[in-house]
């Protein structure tokens, strides 16, 4: 299967503060990497340089074994689903409307967005009847299901999941796990979760790795 995603001795750093040096990691395709860590040690700047929206201070970063096109960079990001702390859904759009975005951008035809919606908000246990509804009427679960519909819209190789659930009660949380570890077994992709619950991690990730000193050492459970 090999590696989806490739750093090669990558850097960077905010003025004169290093967040890492010379970095060097493989991730695996089709599983999810788990990467804990304290606040400020660097996890979300990592998925923010794998999905183009930082560049690095140095080093190469290389999906599918081909480095990050900067020039290119929106195509890159419709490879990638993006889901964030508090699912991040737009306001003023619909559950529908919210899911199908990246469709939008990409072209999608009607036909195209509706299929794929009803798909994926099927596979997350989302009826029909929440399609018309807005973000402040779910609640904190049903959003973050919305958020994984949209994320992975383009079937992308792969996912970036950056404190996705840590807002979210323990019970529901273990149903948002449960979502995730379906829609894995269904369409699976490469999937890197930053986390700072390593129960979580153990649970979902095939890989654990911890930040530390600015380097990435696996976890020690």
């Amino acid at each position: 299967m090999g590696s989806a995603i490739q750093l090669d001795r990558v850097s960077h750093r905010y003025g004169d503060h290093i967040i890492f040096e010379k970095l060097s990691l493989e991730i695996e395709a089709e599983k999810i990497t788990a990467i804990l860590g304290k606040s400020g040690s660097g996890k979300s700047t990592l998925l923010q340089i794998i999905n183009g929206l930082i560049r690095p201070y140095e080093g190469t970063v290389s999906l599918l074994g081909k480095p990050i096109d900067y020039d290119n960079i929106h195509q890159v990001r419709l490879t990638i689903g993006y889901a964030v702390q508090s699912a991040g859904l737009f306001p003023h759009l619909t559950v529908y409307e919210n899911i199908t975005m990246p469709g939008v951008l990409a072209g999608w035809n009607k036909e195209q967005k509706s299929k794929r919606s009803k798909e994926l908000m099927e596979l997350v246990n989302l009826s029909e009847s929440h399609k018309k509804k807005y973000p402040y009427q779910l609640s904190g679960g049903e959003q973050q299901r919305v958020g994984l519909c949209r994320a992975i819209l383009l079937n992308p190789p792969f996912m970036l999941l950056d404190e996705s659930f840590s807002s979210l009660d323990p019970e529901t949380k273990q149903d948002i796990h449960a979502e995730v570890i379906k829609l894995q077994r269904k369409e699976p992709r490469c999937i890197v979760m930053v986390t700072h619950d390593p129960e979580e991690a153990i649970k979902l990730g095939d890989t654990q790795l911890k930040f530390e000193d600015g380097k990435l050492i696996p976890l020690q459970r």
